[in-house]
């Protein structure tokens, strides 16, 4: 278990990286990747799917497909505020960073 897998069970519940990764044709670090970008452009201005495409490479429709194999928006604000990205300060030291690269 990777730990984004780890704050996924504690944010949402049950979800498997690899599962979503098989589910939606991507490998499973780009859908970390995915994932990562889509918590930190949550809380952005911007349209969440069009900021983590830009910042990942990989198409909206398959980042809209990962955030429903997620749960949603609403499982996406909580995956957001465990990655520490919204207001000002990253509660866990760079980790959603870490997990877009």
């Amino acid at each position: 278990m990777s730990i984004l897998d780890g704050l996924l069970k504690q944010a949402v519940g049950a979800v498997d990286i690899q599962q979503i990764a098989e589910r939606v044709g991507l490998p499973a670090d780009k859908v970390e990747s995915a994932v990562a970008a889509l918590g930190a452009a949550h809380h952005e201005p911007t349209d969440t799917v069009q900021t983590a495409s830009g910042q990942t490479g990989i198409e909206p429709g398959k980042l809209q497909e990962i955030m429903q194999h997620l749960g949603g928006e609403e499982a996406l604000g909580k995956i957001a505020s465990l990655l520490g990205q919204s207001g000002g300060g990253n509660p866990l030291g760079g980790l959603s960073s870490f997990l877009r690269e």
